[in-house]
C-alpha cells in the first residue's frame, strides 16, 4: 500500500500502474472481500483481477462449486467496473484448464466478459505449453469472446517468448511479462526479447524508435536495482548478443554486419563486440586495435605475431574476453607504441599470524615492501593491508601518488579468482580478474600465475598502467 501511495507522484508518461488481487472468496460479496476492498484503496485506475479457470483448481484449491466459482468472477469484475476501472482478467491456468475442460474454461472467460472486463488475459500458470498448442486454443477462441485477449506465459519450458508472440499472431493484443523475464521458478516472459521481436520482426509497434533505442540501458538497470548480474548471453541486450570471437566471423562482419548480425544492435541500445581469444584470427586483433585508436593492418607480420602470442597466452589460460584493459596493453606493448608508467625493482610480502588474546581467537597481518623505479627515482615504501593483495594494492599506490595524483580516484570494484585446473590442488594456475573504476567508467584486467599474488600482481598493475595511459590521453 505504501507503493501505491507513493508511486502516485511520480509523473509517468506512458504507463499505468496496476493493483494485482483475486477474485472474492466464495459465500461473500465483493464488497465484503478485504482484498477487493485493498485493490480500491490503492487508487490506481487499473485493477488485475486472477480467478480460477480449471475446474480441478476450483473444487480442489478454491472447495467450492463450478458455479460459485462462475459467480465469484462475474461479482469482482462487475464491482470494479461499477467504480469506474479498468480491469483485467487474469485466467489462471487456462491452458490446462481448457485442455481438461474446454466447455468449462471458456464459461469463465464468458463470465468475465459478460461483467464487462476490458482485457481477458489467457495465463500459462505451469509453463509448459508448446507453441502449436497456444495456437491451437487461440483459433478455437475465435469469434467465442468479444473482449480484447492477453497472454501471461511462464517460462518452465524455456518457450514463454515463442508462446507470447504465437499467442499475439493468432489475435492477443496484450503481452503481460517482466523485463529480463525475472519472475517465479524459471521466470516469466522476458519483454525484452518480446519488444524487439514484436516491433522488429512482426511490424507490431510497441514503443517509439527512441524508447526502443533505450531496452538495453533498461535491461541493465532492473538488474542492477534487483542486485543480479547481468546475463550476457541474454538476446537483444546481453553483453555477448552482439559479440563475435571466431576469426571466420569477424573477417565477415568487417566486410558487412548482417553475415553474422539478425539486426543492427544499435536499434535497441547494444553494441557489436569483437573479442579476442584462442579462436581468434588477424581479423580480429585488426577491429580491437582500430577500437583502441591503434594503426595496424591485419596483413602485417606485427598483427600475425600479436595473434600468435595472444592465442599462446590463451591456451595459458590467460582469458582476454573479460580483460580488454589488459588486451590494450598488451597490443600497444607489442606494437612499442607504450611506455611503462613504473617499474618493479622488488616485492616482499610478510603475513604473520597470531593469537590475539587467551580465548583461541587471532589476527591476520599483512604488510608489503616495494621498490618502485618511476623515471629516474626510485621509491621504497610499506604499507599494510587486510590481506596480502590489499597489502600489496596499497603500498602501490603510496609509493605511486606522489607521482600520480589522480590515482586516488581509482578504485576496485571487483576482484574474482578462477582456479584453471583443481586436480593440480593448491599448486594450480590461478586466474585473476580485477574489475577497476573511476568517474568515466569500468575497465576489467586479468593476471595469471601459479601463484596467487602475482597473478593478482599482474591484473592490479595493468588495472593502474590502464588507468593512467587513459589520463595521459
Amino acid at each position: 500500500m505504501e507503493f501505491f501511495q507513493k508511486v502516485q507522484e511520480i509523473p509517468l508518461n506512458q504507463a499505468k500502474i496496476s493493483a494485482f488481487g483475486s477474485t472474492r472468496k466464495a459465500g461473500i460479496k465483493a464488497e465484503q472481500d478485504p482484498n477487493i476492498k485493498a485493490l480500491l484503496e490503492a487508487e490506481t485506475s487499473v485493477v488485475a483481477i486472477v480467478g480460477k479457470t480449471w475446474d480441478f483448481h476450483v473444487t480442489l484449491a478454491l472447495k467450492t462449486s463450478l458455479e460459485e466459482n462462475l459467480n465469484m468472477i462475474r461479482d469482482s469484475v462487475r464491482f470494479l467496473k461499477d467504480r469506474g476501472k479498468e480491469v483485467v482478467y487474469d485466467a489462471e491456468h487456462f491452458f490446462d484448464g481448457f485442455r481438461a475442460n474446454p466447455n468449462y474454461a471458456l464459461e469463465t472467460l464468458k463470465a468475465a466478459s459478460s461483467a464487462g472486463a476490458d482485457w481477458i488475459v489467457l495465463c500459462d500458470t505451469n509453463g509448459g505449453m508448446l507453441p502449436q498448442e497456444v495456437e491451437q486454443v487461440l483459433i478455437l477462441l475465435k469469434g467465442k469472446i468479444d473482449t480484447p485477449l492477453g497472454i501471461h506465459a511462464h517460462n518452465d519450458g524455456e518457450l514463454a517468448v515463442a508462446n507470447s508472440l504465437t499467442a499475439v499472431r493468432c489475435g492477443a493484443v496484450q503481452v503481460q511479462g517482466t523485463i529480463n523475464g525475472f519472475g517465479e521458478r524459471c521466470g516469466n516472459t522476458n519483454l525484452c526479447s518480446v519488444i524487439p521481436n514484436l516491433q522488429l520482426k512482426m511490424g507490431r509497434r510497441c514503443l517509439s524508435n527512441e524508447s526502443l533505442r533505450r531496452l538495453t540501458e533498461v535491461s541493465r538497470y532492473v538488474s542492477e536495482i534487483a542486485n543480479m548480474t547481468p546475463l550476457g548471453s541474454q538476446p537483444f541486450v546481453g553483453s555477448s548478443a552482439f559479440a563475435h570471437k571466431g576469426g571466420l566471423h569477424v573477417s565477415a562482419i568487417l566486410k558487412d554486419p548482417t553475415t553474422y548480425e539478425h539486426l543492427e544492435p544499435e536499434l535497441v541500445g547494444n553494441t557489436r563486440r569483437v573479442l579476442v581469444s584462442e579462436l581468434a584470427g588477424a581479423s580480429n586483433i585488426s577491429y580491437k586495435a582500430q577500437e583502441f585508436g591503434l594503426d595496424l593492418n591485419k596483413d602485417t607480420e606485427s598483427t600475425r605475431r600479436l595473434s600468435s602470442e595472444i592465442k599462446e597466452l590463451e591456451y595459458r589460460g590467460y582469458q582476454f574476453e573479460g580483460a580488454e584493459a589488459s588486451l590494450e596493453l598488451l597490443l600497444r606493448r607489442g606494437l612499442e607504441q607504450y611506455k611503462e608508467f613504473f617499474i618493479l625493482e622488488s616485492l616482499k610480502i610478510l603475513v604473520e599470524k597470531r593469537p590475539a588474546n587467551g580465548r583461541g581467537e587471532e589476527i591476520i597481518n599483512s604488510e608489503a615492501m616495494i621498490k618502485l623505479k618511476v623515471g629516474d627515482q626510485v621509491m621504497h615504501t610499506a604499507a599494510e593491508g587486510d590481506g596480502p593483495v590489499n597489502a600489496v594494492d596499497n603500498a602501490l599506490r603510496k609509493a605511486l601518488e606522489g607521482f600520480y595524483p589522480s590515482l586516488k580516484e581509482m578504485r576496485l570494484v571487483d576482484y574474482k579468482v578462477r582456479v584453471l585446473d583443481g586436480k593440480d590442488g593448491t599448486c594450480a594456475k590461478v586466474r585473476v580478474l580485477i574489475e577497476s573504476a573511476d568517474s568515466k567508467g569500468t575497465w576489467s584486467t586479468v593476471g595469471l600465475s601459479e601463484n596467487i599474488i602475482e597473478a593478482s600482481w599482474q591484473a592490479l598493475t595493468d588495472s593502474m598502467n590502464y588507468f593512467l595511459l587513459r589520463r595521459q590521453s
